[in-house]
C-alpha cells in the first residue's frame, strides 16, 4: 500500500503540472516548446539530467560492468566532453538564433533553393527516425521493469485481462523476451498495457502543458530518481557486505584478472589488443554524433533559457549531474550486484547474457529493496523513464508541428500563416503519432547494448558538420545534406558486412565518420557558399565562434575575434573536464578500489579536481570580451 501510495502521489503532481501550464502553452509555438524563454539555467540544466537519467541507461551500465568491466563505462562518461562543449561553446548561439528547432536554423544559417528540403529532411530523419529508435530503446527497458514489477494478469479481473490477452494472440504481437519465465503471451499482455499506461500518462502532462510542464516534473522526477537511486545502491552495498572490503568480495567470486578488469578505472594490463581500438571509439563517439553540437533536446533546453549565462550552466550543471553523481550511485549498484548475482565465465560465453544481466537491475530493486524504499525506486524508474518520454515526445513533435506542417506545408504549399493555436494543436497531435511509431520499432529490439550501438552508427556521419557550420562560415546547406545522404548510404552497408559484432565496431565509426567528413567537406568546396547576407545576418545575431573572417570584415568586427573566442572557450572545455574526469576517477576509486591500487593516485584525482573548481567557474560566469554588450534575441513565437 505504500508503494502504491508513492506512486499515486508522482503521478498527480506530474499530470496537475501540465494542467497548471496548460494556459499558457496553448498560445504559440514559443511558449509550447520554448516556455516563453523563461527557464534558469539550473532548471534547464536539471531537465537535460532528467532526461538521460533514462529507465534504460541504468541497465546499459549494469551489463557494461559485468561483460566489461568499469572501464567501458568510458564510452558513456566521454559525453561529458560533448556536454562541456555545448555549454561553454554552443548553447549561447542556439539561444541567440531565435528559432524553436535545430531544423529551423537551416532557415538562418544557409541560403539556396535546397534550404527547405534540408528542413524536411532534418525534421524527418532527426524528429522520427533518430528520435522514435531512441524513444523505443527506452522502452524496451520499461517492458523489462514493468515485467517484474507490473503483474497485471494477477491484479485485473479477467473481464478486463482476457479481451487484451485475445487481441494478443490473435495478432501475434510480441513484446520483448520474457526475462521471468512468464507465458509470452502473458508477457506481452502485461507488457502492452503497461507501455500503454506510461505512455498516457506522461502525455497527459507534455501534451498538455508543453515544455514548461516537462521541465516541472524533470526537476521533480530527477530529485526523486537521484534519492530513489541513492537508497537502492546503498541497500545493494549493505546486502553485498558492506562498502569496506567490497572489492576483495569480487576478487574472492572472480579471481585477481577478472576482478581486475572489473573494477579497473583505467585499461587492464592484458587489454593491449583491444586498447587502441576501444580508445579509438571513445575518442570519436563523442565528437562524431547525431547531436554533437547539441542538436536536439538539449539545442531546445540551451533555447529556453532566460540569459546566455543560464544556457551555459544548464550545460555545466548537466555535465556534473549526469557524469560525476549519477554514475558513481550506478557504479555502486552495478558492482554490488556482481557480488550478489555471480556468474561463471562459462555464463558470459552464453546467448542472452548481457540482457540477463541488465535485468538484474531491476530484480534487485525487487529481491533487495523493503516496502517504501521499493516504492520509492519504482517510482524513480518511472520517474526517469517519463523524464525520457516527455522530452522525446515534446522534441519530435516540435518538428512535425514548426518544421514540417508550419515551415513546409503551410508557408511553402499553402502559402498561408497558421495560427498559434492551430499550430499547437498540430504539435498535440504529433505526440500521439510519436508514439505510436515508437511502439513499432519496439516491438524488434532486442538488447539495448546492440540498439545503441547501431544509432551511433547511424550518427556517427553527421557529427563533424553539425560542429563546424558553428565554426566555420564556408560550411553550407550541401554539406549537411551530403553527410546525411552519405551516412544514410554508409551505415546499412557498413552493417551488412562487418555486421553488429562489438569488436568491430571501432572499424564501423572509423569508416564511418572518415567517408562522410571526407564526402561533405569535399562538397563544399565545390558547391556555391551561403550568400554574404544571410551569413551577416546569422553573424550579427548569433556571434558564433571560430573561422568568420569574412562575415567579421563585413560588419566591422576584427577578424581574430571569433577565433581568440573560441580558444577561450575550448580552454574553460578542458580545464572543466579535467576536473569533473578527475573527481569521477578520484572519488570512484576511493569508493571502489581496484585490486592491488594504491591511495596516491587517488588523493592526488581528488585534489586536482578539488583544486580546478575556482578556475572554471570564473569561466563559466563570467562573459567572453566577444560576447559583451550582446542582446539575445527573444524566441520567436508562432
Amino acid at each position: 500500500m505504500l508503494d502504491l501510495l508513492i506512486v499515486l502521489a508522482f503521478v498527480v503532481y506530474s499530470i496537475g503540472s501540465g494542467l497548471r501550464a496548460r494556459e499558457q502553452a496553448s498560445q504559440n509555438l514559443g511558449e509550447y516548446f520554448l516556455a516563453g524563454k523563461t527557464i534558469k539555467g539550473w532548471q534547464s540544466g536539471c531537465s537535460m539530467a532528467a532526461t538521460q537519467f533514462a529507465a534504460d541507461t541504468p541497465l546499459l551500465v549494469t551489463g557494461l560492468v559485468a561483460t566489461a568491466g568499469v572501464f567501458a563505462l568510458w564510452r558513456l562518461w566521454i559525453y561529458g566532453l560533448a556536454f562541456l562543449l555545448l555549454a561553454f561553446v554552443f548553447a549561447v548561439g542556439w539561444r541567440r538564433a531565435g528559432v524553436l528547432t535545430d531544423a529551423e536554423l537551416t532557415n538562418v544559417r544557409y541560403s539556396g533553393t535546397g534550404v527547405t528540403l534540408l528542413r524536411l529532411l532534418k525534421a524527418i530523419y532527426y524528429g522520427t527516425v533518430i528520435n522514435c529508435v531512441v524513444l523505443a530503446m527506452v522502452l524496451v527497458a520499461a517492458v523489462r521493469i514493468a515485467e517484474v514489477f507490473l503483474p497485471w494478469h494477477d491484479w485485473l479481473p479477467a473481464a478486463l485481462y482476457e479481451p487484451i490477452l485475445g487481441f494478443v494472440t490473435a495478432t501475434g504481437l510480441k513484446l520483448g523476451d520474457s526475462m521471468t519465465g512468464l507465458d509470452p503471451q502473458v508477457m506481452t499482455t502485461n507488457n502492452l498495457i503497461s507501455i500503454l499506461l506510461i505512455m498516457l500518462f506522461t502525455a497527459a502532462y507534455s501534451i498538455t502543458g508543453g515544455l514548461r510542464a516537462v521541465i516541472r516534473t524533470d526537476v521533480m522526477q530527477l530529485a526523486v530518481a537521484l534519492i530513489g537511486t541513492l537508497a537502492y545502491a546503498w541497500f545493494v552495498i549493505d546486502a553485498a557486505g558492506g562498502l569496506g572490503g567490497l572489492s576483495d568480495r569480487v576478487v574472492s567470486l572472480y579471481g585477481e584478472d577478472l576482478a581486475g578488469k572489473m573494477l579497473s578505472f583505467g585499461p587492464p594490463e592484458n587489454a593491449s589488443d583491444l586498447l587502441l581500438p576501444f580508445l579509438m571509439i571513445i575518442g570519436m563517439q563523442w565528437l562524431f554524433q547525431m547531436n554533437s553540437d547539441g542538436t536536439g533536446y538539449l539545442a531546445q533546453r540551451s533555447m529556453a533559457c532566460s540569459s546566455d549565462r543560464d544556457a551555459r550552466i544548464a550545460g555545466v550543471v548537466f555535465a556534473w549531474l549526469q557524469i560525476f553523481l549519477r554514475s558513481l550511485f550506478w557504479l555502486g549498484i552495478a558492482i554490488g550486484l556482481l557480488v550478489l548475482y555471480p556468474f561463471t565465465p562459462e555464463d558470459m560465453n552464453s546467448e542472452g547474457f548481457t540482457a540477463a544481466r541488465e535485468i538484474l537491475f531491476v530484480q534487485g530493486i525487487q529481491d533487495l529493496l523493503p516496502p517504501g524504499f521499493r516504492g520509492l525506486m519504482l517510482v524513480g524508474l518511472l520517474a526517469a523513464l517519463a523524464s525520457t518520454v516527455d522530452t522525446h515526445l515534446n522534441w519530435g513533435a516540435s518538428y512535425w508541428s514548426n518544421d514540417i506542417y508550419d515551415g513546409v506545408v503551410c508557408q511553402r504549399l499553402l502559402k498561408r500563416k497558421p495560427k498559434g493555436h492551430e499550430l499547437v494543436l498540430v504539435a498535440r497531435l504529433s505526440n500521439v503519432l510519436i508514439m505510436i511509431i515508437a511502439l513499432a520499432i519496439m516491438a524488434n529490439l532486442g538488447s539495448i547494448q546492440t540498439a545503441w550501438f547501431i544509432s551511433l552508427l547511424f550518427g556517427a556521419g553527421m557529427g563533424s558538420v553539425l560542429l563546424l557550420r558553428w565554426l566555420w562560415e564556408r560550411i553550407n546547406l550541401y554539406s549537411e545534406l551530403t553527410a546525411m545522404a552519405v551516412s544514410l548510404v554508409t551505415a546499412p552497408l557498413l552493417l551488412y558486412f562487418l555486421g553488429t559484432d562489438p569488436d568491430e565496431e571501432w572499424i564501423r565509426l572509423g569508416i564511418m565518420a572518415l567517408v562522410t567528413t571526407s564526402a561533405a567537406i569535399l562538397v563544399t568546396f565545390f558547391t556555391p557558399a551561403t550568400d554574404d547576407k544571410t551569413l551577416q545576418r546569422f553573424y550579427k545575431r548569433v556571434r558564433p565562434f571560430g573561422i568568420w573572417r569574412r562575415s567579421t570584415q563585413a560588419v566591422g568586427d576584427m577578424p581574430s575575434a571569433p577565433l581568440y573566442a573560441l580558444g577561450e572557450r575550448l580552454g574553460a572545455v578542458a580545464v572543466t573536464a579535467v576536473s569533473l574526469f578527475a573527481l569521477l576517477v578520484g572519488v570512484g576509486r576511493l569508493l571502489f578500489p581496484p585490486p592491488g591500487s594504491g591511495p596516491l593516485f587517488t588523493w592526488i584525482c581528488i585534489g586536482l579536481g578539488l583544486v580546478l573548481i575556482p578556475f572554471w567557474l570564473r569561466m563559466l560566469l563570467n562573459e567572453a570580451p566577444h560576447e559583451e554588450h550582446l542582446e539575445a534575441k527573444p524566441a520567436m513565437g508562432k
